[in-house]
């Protein structure tokens, strides 16, 4: 077959056996992969990346996911320096990616040390960053089997399949590429006028009249509404619907019971009366949706439990090399003894350091329980973990949420053994860092994973480079950290650090008795209702957890997937999910782009402004009626690009 008819199949969407999928480089064709070019790209990306993602995170407490814009700049580089094959290409989104998410895993723990007034030492932050990452590629690949082809179609897996696109489209040239490289530009124009010259309003908002605390509001990056296209209009309707009850039912609730309130209420310091619905949301909201996370990600494993047994006992079978040599290049991981030795040593390497760290604290034995609850967790939340991103995407991947509840029980756990001391306090975060990274580099290993699955690429030599991308971005994330620290200051206006401070909160407030549990419990058994109706409680969790301004959006871009996806004709039907999913790639690759850009102009000026900034003040009273013009504008072009013959 002539690579020029070759194309990203149709099956790629549907609900059929993995075994039954035809990658688009086939099972038998061996092409140039774990190359020196390949994975020295990957790096190199890999550290810019996580440097512009710890600035972003510690600024906003979100993160840019980088497979799809490392994919996109690898089609790029390799054009230049003599073009390369799409399993090259894949291999330096996979190495590049996981420096990416080790670094989100590490700036939403560790800075909560600065807040305590404490300085991290750049070794320590480097060992548990490393050793949480090890973690959560090694617990992630007995899973891929189960989640990633047996489960192909049922979990879409929306960046992994956006990124496989991307690769295939760069690949092919021609048509599909020009969509996604249009959708790109269109995105990286976008957002440059949007965020780096301020034109309009990035998130406008509006009071509901009559209705105090009730407000609508929306981030109108090109990035979430290319989201909200590729994982579809049910889950993102789920999603705004956990926002919406947060925002436009409890939080105005919160405001007419305690405006007459003469006394604030835990966590907060400050009267009911004199807050922001920000405010409300900060100090109330986000526990309640840490509850409902929490409840969602045990069910979520409670139903896992029987595929997970059955995983680990498909995957025990491919200890023997007899077993190895008889399955495809495209179906190889590395071997079970690999996983299970590996977690041994690494849970081994982890009580060591920590009774040669803190030996005098808690004592050698009870390092051991330490150990163990980073193991635990780590096994616990990669598997959930690996589940969200297959259902909602790694952009909305409650990383955070599952780290308060990691921080939670291990704060508990810490509290009844009579451990209160503030040496206690650090380990105990110590906990929720490990296990923090290793739920992000599990999610961000998921999706490249799936990526590989659908253009064929060979598990094992990208899991080797999920290991050499976490390695190197462990070295250097922890020195951006103390750079930022030293010349702007974590936990200043300029760099807040959000979600590093709710660790901070948690761990404290669990240890020394004052942790809000009504709201982390009214979190719970929200959750738990919406179980009883019919509804999977996780999408819905993470909607409440999540600001409302990033559920709109997304609800956009799903909205607009079901009204173009409303034919009967299969042919059209596939043409237009084909278009749409490619240029939302490029959207979501352009918006990242520039996004990550202004990061790292940031980074080395010290201030997120540009010198060319204009403003949007220009627009007068009517700037969040314009802005909201403007992006209706981008869904018409993602509409027209959609729906063209």
């Amino acid at each position: 077959m002539k690579k020029e008819t070759r194309e990203l199949s149709s099956d790629a969407y549907k609900k059929i056996p993995g075994d039954k999928y035809k990658p688009y480089i086939g099972k038998q064709e061996f092409l140039p992969e774990f190359t020196f070019r390949a994975v020295f790209t990957g790096i190199i990306l890999g550290i810019i990346f996580a440097a512009a993602n710890a600035y972003i995170g510690l600024k906003v407490g979100l993160t840019v996911s980088a497979s799809i814009p490392v994919a996109v700049m690898a089609v790029a580089i390799f054009r230049i320096l003599g073009k390369g094959s799409i399993l090259e290409n894949n291999m330096v989104q996979t190495v590049g990616s996981a420096g990416e998410s080790l670094a989100a895993g590490v700036i939403f723990t560790f800075p909560a040390l600065i807040i305590w007034g404490m300085k991290p030492e750049l070794t320590k932050i480097f060992v548990f960053s490393l050793l949480g990452g090890l973690l959560g590629v090694l617990f992630m690949i007995p899973l891929r089997s189960l989640l990633i082809s047996r489960q192909h179609g049922r979990l879409p897996y929306p960046e992994g399949t956006a990124c496989a696109e991307v690769l295939v489209a760069g690949d092919k040239g021609g048509t599909e590429a020009k969509t996604v490289f249009m959708g790109l530009g269109i995105g990286s124009l976008y957002e440059f006028l949007m965020n780096g010259l301020k034109l309009w309003n990035f998130r406008p908002s509006w009071d509901i009249p009559f209705y105090k605390g009730g407000k609508v509001i929306g981030e109108i990056t090109p990035a979430l509404l290319g989201v909200g296209y590729i994982i579809g209009s049910k889950i993102s309707a789920i999603m705004l619907s956990g926002g919406a009850l947060a925002w436009l039912v409890i939080i105005p609730l919160i405001m007419a019971v305690g405006e007459n309130s003469t006394e604030p209420i835990y966590p907060a310091k400050i009267l009911i009366s004199q807050m922001s619905i920000k405010e409300i949301w900060h100090y109330y909201i986000r526990y309640i949706g840490a509850g409902a996370v929490a409840f969602g990600g045990l069910i979520t494993l409670i139903r896992a439990i029987p595929t997970i047994l059955e995983t680990f006992k498909t995957g025990l079978s491919k200890v023997s090399n007899k077993n190895r040599k008889n399955e495809e290049r495209t179906d190889r991981d590395l071997p079970m003894v690999v996983v299970i030795g590996g977690a041994v040593i690494l849970g081994i390497c982890l009580w060591l350091i920590l009774s040669f760290w803190t030996a005098t604290e808690i004592g050698i034995i009870s390092n051991l329980l330490v150990a163990l609850l980073m193991i635990i967790f780590s096994f616990f939340f990669v598997t959930v973990s690996s589940r969200i991103v297959g259902l909602i995407g790694s952009s909305s991947n409650p990383v955070s949420g599952m780290t308060i509840t990691t921080l939670l029980l291990t704060s508990l756990i810490f509290s009844f053994m009579g451990w209160t001391s503030d040496a206690h306090m650090v380990i105990a975060l110590s906990v929720g860092a490990v296990v923090c990274i290793s739920i992000a580099i599990a999610g961000d290993t998921s999706q490249d994973l799936k990526t590989g699955f659908l253009v064929g690429a060979t598990p094992w030599k990208q899991q080797i480079g999920e290991f050499i991308g976490g390695l190197t971005s462990a070295i250097f994330v922890g020195w951006v950290i103390l750079r930022l620290h030293k010349g702007v200051g974590i936990g200043s206006e300029e760099l807040p650090a959000p979600q590093a401070t709710l660790m901070s909160l948690v761990v404290k407030g669990v240890i020394t008795g004052d942790l809000p549990w009504r709201f982390v419990i009214i979190g719970i058994f929200m959750a738990a209702i919406v179980e009883l109706i019919g509804i999977r409680s996780l999408p819905f969790a993470v909607g409440v957890y999540l600001p409302l301004y990033l559920t709109t959006p997304i609800m956009a871009g799903g909205l607009l997937r079901y009204l173009t996806e409303k034919t009967k004709d299969d042919s059209l039907l596939k043409r237009r999910r084909e278009s749409g999913i490619l240029f939302s790639s490029g959207l979501i690759a352009g918006s990242a782009l520039i996004g990550v850009g202004l990061a790292l102009a940031a980074s080395y000026s010290g201030t997120f402004s540009t010198t060319l900034e204009i403003g949007y003040l220009w627009m007068g009273p009517y700037n969040n009626i314009a802005s909201l013009f403007i992006f209706a504008g981008l869904a018409l072009l993602l509409w027209n690009y959609t729906n063209k013959k």
